[in-house]
């Protein structure tokens, strides 16, 4: 393990002794507030401590293995204490290495996934409705629940826009990766040649707002509009002005949602949407402002512009982020994207790592 994991790890158990004599106190168990606070962090501390604890124990015990080793009729033993805890230790210094990263209070919240239509016309638009199936079929296979807030169809049952609300334990954890462009290679169902086209889409993943911490927006700086939602529903929801709209002048921001049938509801769902899509634009411009981050904003729907690449030809997916392929596209497009997305959580975890490291040496 390198040194300066060690430094952080033992600062656990110092921590954990202040907790200790902290939450023993009257004064602090008498104010609940701190104390609740104090017992959360407790809880956290306390599980690092112990996996360090723990991780020391088996240390100390593959050094005495190795030193029987020396002897003959312990060898055969020892040999088999240095496979257990050589074992044991790298499970639990990679268990200790995700401890320590920090986290992202978004990762557990619900989410809404954007997908527009970009280059390729109608192929584009396919394109999109296909996005959406894979994320409804992948949430399926993760027990999350999947509702279509609002969406735009194209004339050959394509969208030019759909937005989605994903709910579940750790969505947006899983799912904020697929933001930006999307380029697939395929042969159209337009295609009369048998001529490969390329296409693409674009994908923004946005939490779900924090009901108690969310930014407060001036109602006098919204526009409400309200019409006749179109597409699936029924009779009932062609018949009344159920769909909304809402406008953020100051930005120029837009939300709507046709999915339910009441007005009041639609339009609760509409401002999340816009809250969602406000915070993402303050948090896209300070990630301009950091490349480390620039890969990670969405992108203009252009050829060029990508993220991902599908190759239906080859059946090849590859992201182009993390130089990552797979073969086996036509199972990715049935929801079995669990490779690529614990690829790229693996990917952020060894660059945040990464910069403990460098901040720890600095």
């Amino acid at each position: 393990m390198k040194p300066f994991l060690r430094n952080r790890l033992a600062r656990y158990a110092d921590r954990l002794g202040e907790l200790e004599f902290l939450l023993s106190r009257e004064d602090i168990m008498s104010d609940m507030k701190q104390f609740l606070a104090l017992s959360r962090e407790h809880t956290d501390v306390a599980s690092v401590a112990t996996r360090w604890h723990r991780y020391q124990v088996r240390e100390a015990d593959l050094a005495s293995a190795r030193e029987m080793l020396a002897d003959p009729d312990m060898a055969e033993m020892a040999q088999e204490e240095m496979d257990s805890a050589t074992l044991e230790l790298a499970q639990l210094e990679a268990e200790l290495q995700r401890m320590l990263l920090p986290k992202d209070p978004d990762d557990a919240r619900n989410a809404f996934v954007e997908i527009r239509a970009g280059t390729g016309g109608d192929e584009s638009a396919l394109f999109a409705a296909d996005m959406a199936r894979l994320y409804t079929r992948y949430c399926e296979r993760k027990g999350w629940r999947t509702e279509f807030i609002s969406e735009s169809a194209s004339e050959l049952g394509g969208y030019k826009e759909v937005v989605l609300k994903i709910s579940g334990d750790g969505v947006y954890g899983a799912l904020k990766f697929e933001s930006g462009g999307h380029r697939v290679q395929r042969v159209p169902v337009t295609e009369t040649q048998g001529r490969i086209h390329t296409s693409a889409c674009t994908v923004a993943v946005l939490a779900e707002p924090d009901e108690a911490v969310t930014i407060t927006i001036n109602p006098a700086d919204l526009r409400i509009d309200t019409y006749r939602a179109s597409g699936a529903g029924g009779q009932h929801i062609n018949k009344t002005d159920s769909a909304v709209r809402i406008t953020h002048l100051p930005t120029g921001i837009v939300a709507e949602c046709q999915d339910g049938r009441s007005q009041h509801g639609n339009k609760a769902q509409a401002m999340k949407v816009l809250t969602a899509r406000i915070i993402e634009k303050d948090r896209s411009a300070r990630a301009a402002k950091d490349a480390a981050e620039r890969k990670g904003l969405i992108g203009t729907g252009d050829r060029s512009d990508r993220i991902r690449t599908y190759n239906f030809p080859q059946g090849r997916l590859t992201d182009h982020r993390i130089n990552l392929t797979l073969y086996k596209l036509l199972t990715i497009m049935e929801g079995d994207l669990d490779d690529v997305v614990q690829a790229l959580q693996a990917y952020e975890a060894a660059e945040q790592l990464a910069a403990l490291e460098v901040a720890a040496n600095a």
